[in-house]
C-alpha cells in the first residue's frame, strides 16, 4: 500500500539531483527547439525551411545518440567507485573517457561527413534535401565538442554533482538564440543563412558549452585534483573496453529507439513537406516533455549506482519505485497539455494551415504514448544503475524494429491512416519495452536479494 512517508525522503533525493538535469536536458532540447521556431517562423508559410532542419537533424541524430550512449556507460561505473572511495579508479575512467569518447567524435563526425550523398537516396523532396545538407554539416562538426562536453558531464553526475553541466548548458543556449538571431535572419551585419545560420549557431554553442564545462573542472579544486592521478600509464585498453561494455548496449538501445524515430520521420517525409514540418512540431514538443524523463532517469542512474556501491538493495527498490511515481505524474500532465494545446502550439512555428492542422492531430497522438515512453526511460536508467545493461539492447530490438516501424508503416500506409497511422506505432513498440524492462527489473533486484 503507497504511503507518501515512505517516499518522501525518496522523492527528495531524486529530485535534488534531477532538477539541474532538467535544466540541462531541457537546454539541449531547446538548442533544437530554437532553431525549429526561429526556422520556421524565417520560412512563414512555406515548410521548406522547417522541413529541412527536420530533415538534416534527424539523419544526424542517428549516430548523434548512438555516440551519446556510448558515453552514458561512464555514470554508474563512476558512481560505484566513488561511493566506494576509489579516487584513482575513478580518475583512470575520467583519463580514459576523454581520449576514448574524443576519439570517437572525431570518428563520427567523418562517417556522417561520408554519408552525405546519401541524403538523396531517402526519397525526400529536392528542394529539403538542398537546403538541409548545409544545416547538417554544421551539426557534424560540432561531434567532437559534444563528446568532449559529454566525458566531463557523465563523470561528474557519477560523483553526484549535475549542476555544473546545467551551468554550461544554458550559457550555450543563450548563446545558441543570440547566434540565430544573427545567422538565420542576417542581423546586425551578419549574412541571413536561413537553416544554414541555425546550424552555424548550434555548432558555436555546444564548443561554448564544451568550454565552459571544462573550465568548471578545472576551477574546481575537489575535481582538479583528479588530474593529479592521471600518467601515461593510466592509460589502458582494459579501462576503454570497460567504458565500451558498459557504453556499448546502451548506445544500441538509444540507437535502436531513436531509428524508429528517425524512421518514422523519413516516412513522414513520403507524405509531403507538411506531413514533415508538422511531424517536426510534434516531435520538438515532445520531446521537450521527454527531457524531464530524461532527466528523472539520468536521477535514478545516480541514485540506484549510489546504492549498488553500497550493496543497499532496500534503499536501491525504494529509489527505483520513487523514479517511477515521479515519471507517471510528470507524463500525465504533459499529456494534458498537449491535448488541451494541441491547436495552439503549432502556430508558435508556423502560419501554414494544412501544417497546423496535421501538428494538432499528431500531438494527441503524442499524448498516447507519453506513459509508455516515461516508464521505458526510467526502466532503462535503473538498469544502468545496478549495470544489467546487456538485456536492454534485444528487448530494443524487439520493441522498435519488429513492432514499431512495421506497425506504424502497416497503419499509415497499407490501412491508409496518414502521419496519424505513423505515430500509432510509437504507442505500440514503447507500450512493449516498458513492459519488458519492468519484467528485468523486477528479475535483477530479486537476484540482487539472493546474493546479498
Amino acid at each position: 500500500m503507497y504511503r507518501f512517508s515512505i517516499y518522501k525522503d525518496q522523492y527528495r533525493q531524486n529530485l535534488r539531483l534531477a532538477l539541474p538535469v532538467v535544466l540541462t536536458q531541457l537546454g539541449q532540447i531547446l538548442t533544437q527547439f530554437a532553431d525549429n521556431l526561429m526556422v520556421g517562423r524565417y520560412g512563414g508559410d512555406d515548410p521548406t525551411p522547417l522541413a529541412a532542419v527536420s530533415f538534416g537533424g534527424s539523419v544526424f541524430f542517428i549516430l548523434f545518440i548512438a555516440a551519446i550512449g556510448i558515453a552514458l556507460g561512464m555514470t554508474p561505473l563512476v558512481g560505484e567507485r566513488f561511493v566506494q572511495g576509489d579516487r584513482t579508479r575513478s580518475a583512470r575512467l575520467l583519463q580514459n573517457g576523454i581520449l576514448f569518447y574524443g576519439v570517437l567524435g572525431v570518428v563520427m563526425a567523418v562517417v556522417q561527413y561520408a554519408a552525405i550523398p546519401l541524403l538523396y537516396h531517402m526519397r525526400q523532396p529536392v528542394d529539403v534535401v538542398d537546403m538541409a545538407i548545409p544545416y547538417y554539416k554544421m551539426l557534424v562538426w560540432s561531434m567532437p565538442a559534444v563528446m568532449i562536453f559529454f566525458a566531463f558531464k557523465q563523470f561528474l553526475e557519477g560523483v553526484g554533482n549535475t549542476r555544473a553541466e546545467m551551468y554550461a548548458t544554458i550559457v550555450a543556449n543563450v548563446a545558441n538564440v543570440i547566434f540565430n538571431w544573427f545567422f538565420i535572419y542576417g542581423h546586425a551585419g551578419a549574412p541571413e543563412m536561413g537553416a544554414e545560420g541555425a546550424g552555424l549557431g548550434t555548432l558555436l554553442a555546444r564548443v561554448i558549452g564544451m568550454l565552459i564545462i571544462v573550465g568548471y573542472f578545472c576551477c574546481k579544486s575537489r575535481y582538479r585534483s583528479y588530474f593529479r592521478e592521471f600518467s601515461m600509464r593510466g592509460f589502458s585498453l582494459g579501462t576503454v573496453r570497460q567504458l565500451f561494455r558498459m557504453g556499448g548496449p546502451i548506445s544500441l538501445q538509444m540507437f535502436l529507439e531513436s531509428s524508429a524515430f528517425v524512421g518514422t520521420g523519413l516516412m513522414m517525409g513520403w507524405f509531403g513537406k507538411q506531413a514533415l514540418s508538422a511531424h517536426q512540431i510534434a516531435l520538438t514538443i515532445g520531446n521537450c516533455a521527454f527531457m524531464i524523463v530524461m532527466s528523472i532517469g539520468a536521477a535514478a542512474t545516480i541514485r540506484i549506482s549510489h546504492c549498488y556501491g553500497a550493496r543497499n538493495i532496500g534503499e536501491l527498490s525504494l529509489a527505483a519505485r520513487a523514479s517511477f511515481h515521479l515519471v507517471v505524474a510528470w507524463n500525465a500532465f504533459a499529456a494534458l497539455i498537449f491535448i488541451t494545446l494541441r491547436h495552439l502550439i503549432p502556430t508558435l512555428f508556423t502560419s501554414n494551415a494544412e501544417v497546423i492542422a496535421i501538428a494538432s492531430q499528431l500531438l494527441v497522438l503524442a499524448a498516447l504514448y507519453q506513459l509508455s515512453d516515461g516508464i521505458q526511460n526510467v526502466s532503462v536508467g535503473i538498469l544502468r544503475g545496478i549495470q544489467d545493461v546487456r538485456i536492454i539492447m534485444p528487448i530494443a530490438f524487439v520493441s522498435y524494429w519488429l513492432l514499431n516501424l512495421p506497425v506504424g508503416y502497416l497503419l499509415g500506409f497499407t490501412l491508409g491512416m496518414g502521419p496519424a497511422g505513423l505515430f500509432l506505432g510509437f504507442t505500440f513498440g514503447l507500450s512493449c519495452a516498458a513492459v519488458l524492462l519492468i519484467l528485468r527489473i523486477r528479475h535483477s533486484v530479486r537476484r540482487l536479494r539472493e546474493a546479498k
